[in-house]
């Protein structure tokens, strides 16, 4: 089995809604952040947002996809990207579905269990590498596909791909370091140090 919950239909649109929230949040982040770190439209050396893809479908599985896949379209369709309705409905399928099918391998074929209780470093490692292969992968081919000028490139997809491991490494990192000060006190103690 892949991981696969039942959950009640309030419970899916709920993890939807989250994910699509969350991701839209911290992709407008990342551009405030990383605007120095732009190599090309839709191209970042650092990808906050891939980490975010990866752990909202690890964790939401189809739910999580899902929003994913209509916040990027919706980001995509009415933001800066300039080509029209038919790319950035692939650049959504894309940007939640590259990590849901990154999550289905792994936890079939590393053996993660669906909770994630048993997901070590080295699995960890696997797992990003694997997402950002798949992503930077799929994102570049639908890029030449379209026939969109400066993409779809070996280059590009270097990048992206270079992006999305440090962008999933970083927060990770962030998500990590937080827990940790929650478990120690919280951020009042780490404060009044």
């Amino acid at each position: 089995m892949t991981g696969v919950k039942k959950i009640n239909k309030s419970e899916w649109f709920v993890e939807f809604a989250i994910s699509a929230m969350v991701y839209t949040a911290v992709f407008y982040i990342n551009a405030w952040l990383t605007a120095y770190f732009v190599y090309g439209l839709g191209v970042n050396w650092i990808y906050l947002p891939a980490g975010l893809r990866l752990f909202l479908t690890l964790i939401f599985g189809l739910s999580g996809a899902v929003g994913i896949a209509v916040a990027s379209f919706l980001i995509s369709y009415f933001g800066e990207f300039p080509y029209g309705l038919t790319t950035c409905i692939g650049v959504g399928l894309i940007s939640g579905f590259a990590p849901y099918l990154a999550s289905i391998l792994v936890l079939k074929n590393i053996k993660i269990s669906p909770d994630l209780s048993d997901l070590s470093l080295g699995k960890l490692a696997i797992s990003i590498l694997i997402y950002a292969l798949l992503s930077s992968g799929l994102h570049q081919w639908w890029f030449a596909v379209r026939g969109l000028e400066e993409a779809g490139t070996a280059n590009h997809f270097l990048v992206m791909l270079i992006g999305d491991v440090a962008g999933t490494l970083l927060l990770i990192g962030l998500i990590k370091y937080g827990l940790d000060l929650l478990k120690r006190g919280g951020i009042k103690s780490a404060l009044s140090k």
